[in-house]
């Protein structure tokens, strides 16, 4: 009997001690979230101007990699580990695993233009591990522009 009481005490404790190494240290402001293959959600949609966040919420090492054959004209190409190429960030990830984001890493992007940007990570490609972002709306330069004109 003695037993169940302790027990009946120590659990709940025990619980409460241990949420804040629970989950503690993981950023909760994130848009995009890896899992074991896949990015939740799968597309996400913005307007020009915001700033994406993803977070890597599983204990495997994933990648955010632009497919840069696939990005709007004139824009800058985007990668986990601030890549200047989708070469540059395979060869990377091929010899050093180079872009790497652990579990709890974050990694941003801002759009500015809009357009479509598929991406995808590098380990988990071939299992499926795409996703995108639709920018909608007039880009800050366009914004800016017309807030002068009519001013």
């Amino acid at each position: 009997m003695q037993r169940r009481a302790f027990l009946r005490a120590a659990v709940p404790t025990a619980a409460v001690g241990l949420a804040g190494c629970i989950g503690g240290s993981t950023p909760t402001d994130y848009d995009v979230g890896m899992g074991t293959k896949e990015f939740r959600p799968e597309t996400l949609e913005v307007e020009a101007g915001t700033t994406a966040t993803w977070l890597n919420t599983n204990k495997q090492g994933h990648s955010v990699t632009a497919y840069e054959g696939g990005l709007p004209d004139g824009v800058d190409y985007f990668a986990s580990g601030g890549f200047d190429s989708e070469q540059t960030a395979r060869d990377a990830w091929g010899d050093s695993s180079g872009g790497t984001l652990f579990e709890g890493q974050t990694f941003e992007h801002t759009f500015e233009v809009p357009g479509e940007y598929p991406y995808f990570c590098i380990p988990h490609e071939t299992g499926g591990m795409v996703g995108s972002v639709v920018v909608t709306g007039e880009t800050r330069t366009q914004r800016e522009s017309a807030t002068t004109t009519t001013s």
